[in-house]
């Protein structure tokens, strides 16, 4: 079953991130490469098994909610079970907690291979790990010894209870309130949107991390606490409803059978909510698992990407059609399509889209595992800065790649004959999820760029240029190494403009277009990504051709040689793209604010 490429996944652990690097911390000293690849090979048994299976019957048989229950297929509680049974749910959590202190970038590296197997059930059950992990990190004893266990087994789900009709992802304007009883507990009224996985007959239980403001307190963000918020009160003499009430589900254009419910508080009866750390930190907690989910938004969206990639190229290399156009002889047979170069351009993209982001997604990781274990703070100040580009550019990049794999099938990827037009479908919403593009871009030009005074941005800078003189020393990579280096120049003239305009100018000139900044800023984190693992591949190449050296296998050669061509085909194809967004953050023109509201007509 290919919907992601496991050697791809050993090549950016291995071979370019060198996860031997975290072995000298204590906290992963037992996940040597051998561990590493059996996790990855369970991973990927588990999803042949559980998640592949019934990812289009997600679709067609939808969830559904009747006589005020939300109906899953059985699959989708058998599914989350499975990944808890099998410690996937936590398994980068301590050992106290029953975990197994797996490095988060190989813990992500095995959510890859489940969201590309069938994102939708994934989501689930990673959407519980993250809502775990706050009750792990700022909740009482009493919290994780009632709630931990059931959320990793997979019999509880876990949620994310943020969005409000008034508010989207204006989060100091939510009107949920909590007020305190004696009984130590709190009382929580008012009513969350678009919650996924808010409620469904997959789990026994369904557990909120919920922001409220407290009645009559604070207003703006100073007044919003974080609870934990169950559907059943998990008391001793058995579970008890909390009046968590399922208004309904949305119908949505895809992702049919991950559930998004509309939920109220305290409507039919008292609601109980149990205080997650510090009153009034609710928003710095909920950041933790924002940050999370961020990351993991770029996942789902990554392994879409993956599996309409492999769909599409298993589609080119057995769909006859056409002849190459020199060749006339209508009596001469048929070639497959992946004959025909425009095919192989279209390939190109959606692997290089993919694979880019991977590594992208699992350099942020590494960089999250040394922060959480030995404090780096360049390595936090890299991950805060590159989280906006991980969200978005497997978000929108691989919306485009889908789209472009829609395309190699011609006809037959616009119907659901093949599996295009549901991952079409369902890869839409990642650049909504967790914030829009929109706001990552604000994100990322706001806050990210200024962050310690662009201490962040320097440190990137100095990873860049340190790949680029590596990449020097390699001949088949060097003209692109010459390419980045460039436009590095470039990025440095955008951003000393933007800077200044937000010296002279007030904040609306300075962010007008932020959104076109995160593209630009993104094509060249991934032009980076890109050099790197050619860099690697080329010396694997020279060092295979080394006298004394173990020759490599004819499928190694290719393997090495398909990361070259590939890096080739980004720097040619997508990474020209720089030159017109350089244009346009450059140009003295305000088309967007001048343009009158009323002018939209």
């Amino acid at each position: 079953m290919d919907y992601i490429s496991s050697r791809n996944l050993r090549f950016v652990l291995h071979e370019v991130l060198d996860l031997g690097q975290l072995r000298q911390l204590e906290r992963f000293q037992d996940f040597d490469e051998e561990a590493i690849d059996f996790s990855l090979d369970a991973a990927k048994q588990l999803a042949d098994q559980y998640l592949y299976p019934i990812y289009r019957e997600m679709d067609r048989n939808k969830a559904y909610y009747q006589d005020g229950q939300v109906h899953v297929l059985p699959g989708v509680g058998e599914g989350m079970r499975a990944m808890g049974e099998a410690g996937w749910l936590s398994a980068n959590w301590d050992f106290e907690h029953n975990g197994q202190q797996m490095p988060l970038t190989v813990h992500n590296a095995g959510g890859l291979i489940f969201q590309a197997a069938n994102g939708n059930l994934a989501a689930y059950g990673f959407l519980t790990t993250g809502a775990a992990n706050l009750i792990r990190a700022f909740g009482s004893d009493d919290l994780k010894a009632t709630y931990l266990e059931p959320m990793a087994q997979g019999r509880w789900q876990g949620t994310m209870a943020l969005t409000e009709p008034q508010a989207g992802s204006s989060l100091s304007d939510i009107t949920s309130t909590y007020e305190e009883t004696e009984e130590g507990h709190y009382l929580i009224r008012g009513q969350k949107i678009y919650i996924s996985g808010g409620d469904h007959t997959g789990v026994e239980n369904v557990v909120h991390l919920l922001l409220a403001r407290k009645k009559d307190g604070p207003k703006g963000v100073k007044g919003v606490s974080l609870f934990v918020v169950p559907k059943y009160l998990p008391e001793a003499e058995g579970q008890q409803d909390n009046h968590v009430t399922t208004a309904g589900i949305y119908g949505k254009m895809g992702q049919r059978g991950y559930v998004a419910a509309h939920l109220m508080y305290g409507e039919q009866g008292p609601t109980r909510g149990y205080l997650v750390g510090e009153e009034f930190s609710g928003l710095r907690h909920m950041f933790l698992m924002m940050n999370e989910a961020r990351i993991g938004t770029g996942m789902m969206a990554a392994g879409s990407a993956s599996a309409a990639y492999y769909a599409s190229l298993k589609y080119a290399r057995e769909r006859p059609q056409g002849r190459h156009p020199d060749n006339k002889d209508i009596n001469a047979p048929q070639v497959t399509i992946i004959e025909h170069a425009d095919v192989r351009r279209m390939l190109l993209f959606q692997k290089a889209v993919v694979e880019g982001s991977i590594h992208l997604l699992l350099q942020c990781s590494l960089y999250e595992d040394r922060y959480r274990s030995s404090g780096d703070e360049r390595a936090h100040l890299l991950l805060e800065l590159l989280t906006p580009v991980a969200k978005s550019f497997p978000a929108e990049y691989g919306n485009e790649a889908v789209s472009t794999g829609m395309q190699v099938l011609g006809g037959a990827g616009y119907t659901d004959d093949f599996p295009l037009e549901q991952i079409f479908r369902d890869i839409r919403v990642n650049s909504i999820y967790e914030g829009t593009t929109t706001i990552h871009g604000l994100d990322l030009l706001g806050r990210k760029v200024l962050m310690q005074n662009g201490l962040a941005v320097r440190y990137l800078n100095e990873e860049f240029l340190a790949t680029v003189t590596e990449a020097t020393t390699q001949p088949a990579v060097a003209p692109l190494a010459t390419a980045l280096s460039s436009s590095l120049q470039g990025l440095q003239a955008v951003m000393e403009r933007l800077l200044g305009l937000a010296r002279r100018e007030d904040a609306r000139v300075f962010l007008a277009d932020a959104t076109v900044f995160l593209d630009y800023f993104g094509l060249h984190v991934l032009a980076w990504c890109w050099l790197r693992q050619a860099t690697v591949a080329s010396r694997a190449l020279d060092t295979g051709a080394t006298v004394g050296k173990p020759a490599l296998g004819d499928d190694e050669r290719a393997f090495y040689r398909s990361k070259l061509q590939t890096a080739r085909y980004y720097f040619t194809y997508v990474f020209t793209r720089t030159a017109g967004l350089q244009r346009t953050l450059l140009a003295e023109e305000r088309i967007t604010l001048d343009t009158e509201p009323a002018l939209l007509v």
